[in-house]
């Protein structure tokens, strides 16, 4: 979480950071694991912080975005079993509430996780484009979410001082939004930025 004085820039950030990831993530996959170890370590250092404590919250940001950066970096091949983990994780949730009610079972997501981490490391160009494609498509729906939200366009996610980078509610659209982005930006990895290198190969 951020101050919310930092909120609109914050989005940018994520919203541009976003755009790239989905159209380019396979070419700059490096770049990308760094962006979002930067994200996702800013988000939890963070947090950690008191919401009243402004200084805080933004060292805690910057120092565990760059622990995040480094780490994510360097595990390059866990974090490809990581996106194929999440994604088959995705998948079997979405499989179990179409067919099934409730929670799935730890035990088959644990399946799923692991067979989809497999799955990544053995058809590892498809898994990051699609990974990355759908990844920055979100990337770029909460950050477009957040600036509308502080502009008073859609209703905000958190009503407090403290602007939180993972909202719990969102426009209706943003799901439909989200979709569409990451199919376009997996057809145009597959068909552009990421074709040459593939067909090469």
């Amino acid at each position: 979480m951020l101050p919310s004085a930092y909120g609109v820039p914050a989005s940018l950030v994520l919203l541009l950071s976003g755009l790239l990831t989905c159209v380019a993530g396979y070419r700059l996959f490096r770049i990308v694991l760094g962006i979002y170890g930067f994200i996702i370590g800013a988000m939890i250092a963070s947090s950690v912080m008191g919401a009243g404590n402004t200084l805080g919250m933004l060292a805690g940001a910057l120092v565990g975005g760059l622990i995040g950066a480094v780490v994510l970096v360097l595990a390059y091949f866990v974090a490809i079993a990581l996106v194929g983990a999440g994604l088959g994780a995705l998948l079997g949730s979405m499989i179990w509430s179409a067919v099934g009610s409730g929670d799935p079972p730890a035990l088959a997501i644990i399946v799923v996780s692991i067979v989809g981490a497999i799955g990544a490391m053995l058809l590892q160009r498809y898994v990051i484009i699609v990974g990355t494609a759908f990844g920055g498509a979100w990337t770029v729906v909460l950050g477009l979410t957040n600036i509308l939200a502080a502009r008073g366009v859609v209703q905000a996610s958190n009503a407090g001082e403290v602007w939180i980078l993972y909202p719990t509610s969102g426009p209706a659209w943003a799901p439909i939004a989200w979709l569409g982005l990451g199919l376009l930006g997996t057809a145009v990895q597959l068909l552009v930025t990421a074709g040459k290198t593939i067909r090469k190969k």
